[in-house]
């Protein structure tokens, strides 16, 4: 291998750890909170949206890649857009990366904004840590897995509507208390139903997990309890926050027919768990249109 073939084959790994199927989960809940709440496009909100869109990600799956390599290499499900198998030469490459593109991007949002602005950034910055590194290693401990994971994706939407409340803009607190609370059942759900595919796998390797601390059928109805108390709490949003309920209707749709799955046949739900990326883009339109509306 040439010496400019390596920068670029380096780079396209890097890439594919980020996952850019999935940097719309997480730019979009802050670009869409910031927006509400400053109600005008600038130049924070064009700072944190690329920050949450490629270095959170970079960060998030990256040290995931690194830290699960092992488990990655018998995992079938690795290699494509569910994840990276990362060479271990990239390893350390990819550690730094993760840091040096995070920080100057945090160390601006800190900047212009406040205390809650910090507290806010560092517990997604930590959240992102913690759920894969060491010791802490926090998706090897059912159900505080779910609650991380679901941090990951909410926590860039409370600092978005955060930050627009310290530069001057903002929502009624109990309007974005309704809709974060919405999203992180949102969140558990969909991290849990995602655990259900690998609750056989994971018992062999004795990694532990929401499913398999409790099996995959009440896995899955844990998953379908907690997208339908998500939608009954965004129907108590003002109008038209309700409308945003109807995001959780085809979630229920995929998940609800693995109602009875065994641990036997939980590999199968991989099925349906492809379906979401595709879902997701439906529920993020159709918040876009409940943004307009309210707009």
């Amino acid at each position: 291998m040439s010496r400019s073939a390596a920068p670029a084959s380096t780079a396209a790994q890097l890439l594919s750890a980020s996952r850019p199927v999935s940097w719309i989960n997480t730019a979009y809940p802050f670009g869409a909170a910031y927006l509400f709440g400053a109600g005008q496009v600038d130049w924070l909100l064009v700072v944190g949206a690329v920050f949450f869109l490629i270095p959170y990600n970079l960060a998030m799956y990256g040290i995931n890649d690194v830290f699960d390599y092992a488990s990655d290499l018998n995992n079938p499900r690795k290699g494509g857009i569910e994840g990276a198998v990362l060479p271990q030469r990239l390893h350390r490459t990819t550690l730094l990366a993760s840091a040096l593109s995070v920080v100057p991007f945090a160390v601006v949002l800190a900047a212009v904004s406040g205390p809650a602005t910090w507290v806010l950034l560092g517990i997604s910055l930590f959240a992102v840590v913690a759920y894969s590194a060491p010791p802490m290693r926090f998706k090897e401990r059912p159900y505080l897995d779910s609650i991380t994971s679901s941090t990951h994706f909410v926590s860039p939407a409370a600092v978005g509507f955060v930050l627009a409340a310290d530069t001057g803009g903002g929502v009624p607190g109990p309007t974005a208390g309704l809709i974060l609370g919405a999203f992180f059942l949102w969140g558990m759900a969909a991290h849990a139903f995602g655990a259900v595919q690998d609750v056989e796998p994971d018992r062999r390797a004795g990694i532990g997990s929401v499913a398999t601390a409790t099996g995959a059928r009440r896995t899955v109805r844990l998953a379908v309890v907690l997208w339908t108390a998500s939608g009954l709490l965004a129907l108590t949003l003002p109008w038209p926050g309700q409308v945003a309920a109807l995001a959780v209707t085809p979630y229920l749709v995929l998940s609800v027919p693995w109602w009875s799955v065994t641990d036997e046949t939980a590999h199968r739900v991989n099925a349906a768990w492809r379906r979401f990326i595709l879902v997701n883009y439906f529920a993020g339109f159709l918040v876009t249109m409940v943004l307009i509306l309210a707009w």
